[in-house]
């Protein structure tokens, strides 16, 4: 029996791992659509970022409640998972507790990891009353509407499953222990500490349903997880793992800070300033200056690589969309949705890939078909979304680019604007004055 066991295990686990592996390395390849980026500087502020922020959750503690809750449900199920380590060896190896022999810390172990499940338990049910029935507002938004609201109670619900299913399983082992029965004997303790208030429940089973009941539970903890595993890919979970490298590669420059474009600065200078512009650059002999680069994006290909892991990071909590002053007046603009959309195009990119072995034209782009002019133009560039995003997302930066495409490549600016271009081109300033006339104010003072 234990051979057909590990037989059935090994096939289950090699399928998940190849199932995982191949999933992200889509994942992989449509983040490299972008254009590239070379972020190499301040190595030491990025290991800190990714300290504070993705491992630490330091922006999540703006509201301390909420953070101590996903603090409990985060650190806990990834430590509790440590012992999956333990599931996968006795699974391939047809052992039962392979670490138990080291005693008393084994036992100090399986008692914290049921606390964690524990809070993690408690923390999960206030998060799905926090979405079902309080009904916070971020949380029910028609940004969420479908799949995105479902995706969050579906990962909250197989949280909890899985949790369950591990304190059961230790139950059922540790009365099995007391009873000296067969293998499950090798369990260091009669009841661990969150498990054994669950003894009056079983206690009064005989042996052979227990040991049913502990080897379903076994099974599907296991299979729960590696389920688990194979839907972060497709899920907003899959911040779990890339909070970290995005935190790394977060941008270190001051807030309000744009990111000029070489091509038109060089421009501006070889108007204003040949020499200079020559100087700084010089072009070998003969060779003319290369065409500038489309400015802006129109779609994913156009962004950089970051923009793309940005979106993929996305938690969907909603914290930017909430703190944004254009959402809150009633704008079409919503930075969450910026991301959810962006996120959708590349892997729709992906999908043309998969089939057709390379991007073939489908007559779609991330602007218009995905994203309207309306949302762009309705941003204040006042860097709330990216202030509050807990994992070092940037909707700002796709706006500006998509922005920037409108404006340079599709003289699609608001008529507002073009005026202050205009007055900015004339007269040095935003406002439709002479120059030579800005100080007057303070002869009329």
């Amino acid at each position: 029996m234990h051979i057909v066991s590990q037989f059935l295990f090994v096939v289950l686990f090699t399928v998940a791992i190849w199932q995982f592996t191949k999933k992200c390395r889509q994942i992989k390849r449509n983040i490299n659509l972008g254009r590239d980026k070379k972020i190499t500087d301040h190595k030491s502020a990025r290991i800190k970022n990714v300290l504070l922020l993705a491992l630490g959750q330091k922006k999540m503690f703006r509201n301390p409640l909420v953070a101590i809750l996903h603090l409990f449900v985060y650190v806990g199920f990834i430590i509790i998972n440590i012992e999956i380590l333990e599931i996968i060896l006795d699974g391939l190896l047809g052992y039962h507790r392979l670490f138990a022999g080291i005693g008393g810390l084994y036992v100090f172990l399986i008692n914290a990891f049921e606390v964690l499940a524990l809070l993690v338990l408690i923390g999960c049910a206030i998060f799905l009353i926090r979405r079902n029935l309080v009904k916070v507002k971020r949380l029910v938004s028609t940004d969420l509407n479908g799949w995105p609201h479902d995706d969050a109670n579906y990962i909250l619900i197989a949280e909890i499953t899985l949790m369950s299913l591990f304190l059961i399983m230790n139950c059922c082992d540790t009365i099995l222990a007391a009873r000296g029965v067969g293998e499950y004997v090798n369990t260091p303790a009669t009841h661990f500490l969150i498990s054994g208030g669950l003894h009056g429940i079983f206690n009064g089973m005989n042996s052979s349903t227990l040991i049913a009941i502990e080897r379903t539970a076994w099974w599907l903890h296991i299979i729960g997880i590696l389920a688990f595993m194979n839907y972060l890919p497709y899920s907003k979970h899959l911040h779990i793992i890339l909070a970290f490298p995005n935190a790394y590669y977060a941008n270190l420059e001051p807030m309000g800070e744009m990111e000029n474009m070489a091509d038109i600065q060089r421009e501006v200078l070889m108007a204003m300033e040949p020499e200079s512009a020559a100087a700084a650059a010089p072009l070998p002999e003969g060779q003319e200056p290369a065409a500038p680069a489309p400015f802006g994006a129109k779609d994913i290909f156009d962004l950089n690589w970051k923009n793309l892991m940005d979106a993929y990071s996305c938690t969907e909590c909603g914290r930017c969309t909430a703190a944004c002053p254009a959402s809150s007046t009633g704008k079409a603009l919503s930075p969450r949705l910026i991301m959810m959309k962006t996120r959708d195009r590349v892997e729709e990119v992906g999908k043309n890939i998969q089939k057709n072995k390379a991007f073939e034209p489908d007559g779609k782009s991330l602007l218009y078909d995905y994203i309207t002019v309306e949302e762009l133009n309705a941003c204040t560039t006042c860097n709330a979304c990216v202030q509050e995003c807990p994992v070092s997302i940037s909707p700002l930066d796709i706006i500006l680019q998509m922005r920037r495409f409108l404006v340079m490549e599709e003289s699609k600016a608001p008529a507002e604007w073009n005026s202050m271009f205009q007055n900015i081109e004339n007269n040095f300033a935003p406002w439709q004055f002479s120059p030579d006339d800005r100080d007057k104010w303070m002869a009329e003072a």
